[in-house]
């Protein structure tokens, strides 16, 4: 196989996800800023925390599932602190780490801010496949997910 080229078929594959990612990235951001002033990442944030038992992650988690570096990741959840959104706590088990806990007013903001955003990511994506096809995306998004995952124990 060609290690300098993509292939026609590689090429309409990857270069579709990065051309999609881009422009939805872009129209979600615009999106949650005009109905809940609140960024992307922030939302993806909260979303995290939403899902989690007790509302809370620690930052170092919250780092390897999102795109921002773990120094991005605590400067976001400092801002989110500051606004009311989430607290900061300290691990008692290492001392070192902390953890990103989603309070009340954050729990609101994030409900409020939801329901929008499922009203969007409905109409912009999700109308355009069928159950099968979404069923069938969620399950290339696991095996990605796994192949980087031990990719990365391989390089360890």
């Amino acid at each position: 196989m060609d290690n300098d080229a993509f292939t026609p078929l590689e090429q309409g594959a990857w270069g579709g996800l990065l051309g999609m990612y881009g422009r939805l990235a872009r129209r979600i951001e615009a999106d949650l800023q005009e109905h809940s002033q609140i960024s992307h990442v922030e939302f993806e944030v909260l979303l995290r925390l939403s899902w989690t038992e007790g509302h809370r992650l620690r930052i170092q988690d919250l780092a390897e599932q999102s795109v921002l570096t773990q120094s991005g990741v605590s400067r976001m959840v400092g801002r989110l602190e500051q606004a009311g959104l989430v607290t900061r706590e300290n691990a008692t088990e290492d001392r070192r780490g902390a953890y990103a806990v989603l309070t009340e007013k954050g729990s609101e903001h994030f409900r409020r801010a939801l329901r929008a955003h499922i009203v969007y990511v409905r109409r912009n994506f999700l109308e355009f496949f069928s159950d099968e096809e979404l069923a069938q995306m969620a399950e290339f998004w696991r095996r990605v997910e796994q192949g980087a995952a031990e990719s990365q124990d391989n390089t360890e």
